[in-house]
């Protein structure tokens, strides 16, 4: 009978083996709020702060906007399933163990702890996490390295997207427990991490094919 408790879980498949899973005790509307509001109030406060930085663009302020979401998401979150190979055996309203308990409603791998699943979100929790914060202050202060690192820090996001969804695919894209969930959790919230990337990897690289451009003619009208 003790066998039996493993399999009692809303995930798929059903005979996933969870000993000592925990249900979640937060609704999915209260940990998409609290997720919405900090989010909110975050960008908001970037907003508001770099309007006193002089000389950048609205474009820019919402990269900062942007870069510090994804950076946080990447450390606190991600940070916190990867070091937290538990989270399902929880027994208190922890929120970022609700949040990963509710998540892999959409993608069971997290809570079977995949491990490709594991190692992609270590590599952004680690590296893409610190570097996206560094691209705030890159930003802010016009750093010159600040389009190859908002490039470099796209990239990996692509890089890793990709190998979610295909590694999802090829094992079968059967890990949700309702179409609900698949196109909520798993399409809908990895949907910015593939359409926002992609945009600043166009916009970095025509700003940088400029610069050359105009670093070529300036040298042109000195010969």
């Amino acid at each position: 009978m003790e066998g039996l408790n493993h399999h009692h879980h809303p995930y798929v498949p059903k005979d996933l083996d969870l000993p000592g899973f925990v249900p979640g005790f937060l609704s999915q509307s209260t940990i998409l709020a609290v997720y919405g509001l900090s989010s909110l109030l975050l960008v908001s406060l970037v907003w508001f702060l770099s309007g006193r930085f002089p000389n950048l663009q609205k474009i820019d302020r919402l990269l900062m906007c942007w870069w510090l979401f994804t950076g946080l998401t990447h450390i606190i979150l991600e940070g916190y399933f990867v070091f937290s190979p538990e989270f399902y055996k929880e027994k208190t309203a922890h929120y970022l163990a609700e949040v990963w308990k509710e998540y892999s409603k959409g993608d069971s791998r997290y809570v079977a702890r995949e491990s490709g699943v594991v190692v992609a979100e270590g590599m952004a929790a680690v590296l893409e996490g610190p570097a996206s914060l560094l691209a705030v202050y890159a930003i802010a202060t016009k750093k010159s390295y600040s389009y190859i690192l908002q490039v470099a820090i796209s990239l990996g996001q692509l890089y890793g997207t990709a190998v979610y969804f295909i590694t999802s695919y090829l094992e079968g894209d059967n890990f949700a427990a309702s179409a609900y969930y698949y196109y909520a959790y798993y399409i809908t919230a990895n949907a910015s991490w593939v359409i926002i990337p992609t945009l600043i990897v166009v916009r970095c690289w025509r700003k940088t094919c400029a610069a050359f451009s105009t670093q070529e003619q300036r040298k042109a009208k000195t010969r």
